[in-house]
């Protein structure tokens, strides 16, 4: 009888085993998904401005600088074009007083005041007259050069607005 009982305590404790292992917690998975859009953004607000100050009517081969600021998503590539208010496609502005008719002549340019002529083709193509750059995801400083050739107008203060627009 003792060997009996022996048997029957094995198989419960086997069949109790079993019984335990399928009980135990059961597994799945799944996926965390972001789908992130690259874009870009652009600042150039007062602190952007291109400030020659007061000269005299007699200054000629003026040049100064600012910055834009450009934001885009890391590795984007991107075309900067400016537009003076007069839509010249060339970067070719030109600032008017608030009365009269007289005008200075101003040429974007990138780089440096000798730099190549910054026109408002945002492209990459060998025909554009943008400036291109390449996203990082933080702002990148982008430097932003006038020239005047003369400023012999009627005495005033003149300025003129530029559209920035940048393509990716």
């Amino acid at each position: 009888m003792k060997k009996v009982s022996l048997i029957v305590a094995a198989v419960l404790a086997v069949t109790t085993s079993a019984v335990l292992a399928a009980t135990s917690p059961a597994t799945a998975t799944f996926q965390v998904l972001i789908n992130v859009n690259k874009a870009c953004s652009v600042v150039a607000g007062a602190a952007s401005k291109i400030d020659f100050g007061s000269v005299d009517s007699s200054a000629t081969n003026l040049s100064n600088s600012s910055n834009i600021s450009v934001t885009c998503s890391k590795t984007t590539p991107y075309n900067i074009g400016l537009l003076p208010s007069n839509n010249d496609t060339t970067g070719a502005g030109a600032m008017t007083p608030a009365t009269g008719t007289d005008k200075v002549f101003y040429q974007l340019r990138s780089v440096s005041a000798t730099g190549a002529i910054w026109g408002s083709t945002a492209t990459a193509t060998a025909v554009g007259n943008g400036v291109a750059g390449t996203g990082t995801g933080v702002a990148q400083s982008i430097p932003v050069w006038a020239t005047v050739a003369s400023a012999n107008v009627t005495p005033g203060a003149y300025s003129d607005v530029v559209t920035v627009q940048v393509n990716y």
